[in-house]
């Protein structure tokens, strides 16, 4: 099966910028999930093979369920170190963006990016790129950056060489991007590339578990709560939402990740297409994060553009409202009643 990704000018010029730069520096978006995280760690351990010495920086903090990942000692995050986060990024040579289209989305690392005179590689699979970059690898159709990495790595002859430690963060970045293969993911060269990643002896039994039995127990009891006080079921719309408000997160002794994956699980709901999750920002006022699923073709990307400043793939997509939760919640039933009648 062919799954190079690069023309072959494409790739000569790649291979160049990695060979030409002794310092080189890897990023993600803000608040990173398993594709982030993954990509960043993947590509760095793949570097290393060829001798290099890269640096992983991210925006700031990422899922408690993801700290097992190997290589995470080694990630600076930029809220914490901002001073010597800048230094890094103003003395790089070549910088890779993993897993974002837009520098915005980098929040308070967007200045220092941009600033870099560094070369710049995008590699993401996210609509509408909207970068000033030397190479442009954005592919909207594959199921994650992590499958992106993967492909470029095999491409590049890297695949014989790759070591446990690159092909674990690559695996579990394809599987939390897809919801544990359950969206996105019909794809035969996903698989295709499965079968490889398990020739490195990874265990994905294992990884599924890292992630996904995982939780504290305050995760499941916020679980229970969301399900049975916050839920709001629209059946006429084929929707649910619900709400988690500053108060409710600091009641369930809330960190980073907690509230990943609940809002799939209205999606179970017999007739529900849509689901949307409203949290309030635990440290910004009037910041609430919105996260979209669906199922089908209901295009939730579609939604979060037009109602929420977001976007996104078709069946997972996010945004952020600046006002109330009050207010929030007041714009997703109109959008909901709106948008789902055409949809």
């Amino acid at each position: 099966m062919n799954i190079n990704l690069l023309t072959d000018e494409e790739l000569a010029k790649f291979q160049g910028l990695i060979t030409e730069s002794d310092k080189i520096t890897l990023c993600c978006h803000r608040s990173p999930d398993g594709d982030a995280v993954g990509a960043v760690l993947g590509m760095a351990e793949y570097l290393r093979s060829l001798g290099k010495v890269p640096v992983m920086i991210v925006p700031d903090a990422y899922p408690d369920f993801l700290q097992w990942l190997p290589g995470t000692e080694r990630i600076i995050r930029y809220d914490k170190h901002k001073s010597f986060a800048d230094e890094l990024l103003a003395g790089t040579e070549l910088l890779l963006c993993l897993d974002f289209n837009s520098v915005t989305r980098t929040d308070d690392m967007a200045a220092s990016i941009t600033a870099s005179a560094a070369r710049k590689v995008m590699i993401d699979h996210h609509l509408a790129p909207d970068m000033d970059t030397d190479l442009c690898v954005s592919r909207p159709e594959a199921c994650s950056t992590c499958e992106l990495v993967f492909r470029l790595i095999w491409q590049m002859g890297g695949f014989e060489q790759m070591t446990k430690k690159c092909a674990v963060p690559l695996y579990c970045g394809m599987m939390t991007d897809t919801g544990g293969f359950t969206y996105n993911s019909t794809r035969p060269e996903i698989f295709f590339i499965i079968s490889q990643l398990l020739t490195k002896r990874i265990n994905k039994d294992k990884i599924y578990r890292n992630v996904y039995n995982n939780y504290s127990e305050w995760r499941m009891r916020l679980t229970g709560y969301v399900l049975y006080q916050k839920m709001v079921v629209m059946p006429e719309h084929g929707a649910a939402y619900f709400t988690l408000t500053r108060d409710d997160l600091k009641k369930f002794h809330y960190i980073k990740g907690d509230a990943e994956g609940l809002v799939n699980m209205p999606l179970q709901i017999k007739g529900t297409k849509l689901s949307i999750s409203l949290r309030q920002d635990t440290e910004k006022d009037n910041l609430v994060w919105v996260s979209l699923r669906s199922v089908d073709d209901f295009p939730c990307n579609r939604m979060a553009e037009l109602y929420f400043n977001g976007g996104g793939h078709l069946n997972a997509s996010g945004g952020r409202l600046e006002c109330t939760i009050e207010e929030a919640e007041a714009t997703v039933r109109k959008a909901i009643q709106e948008f789902c009648k055409n949809a």
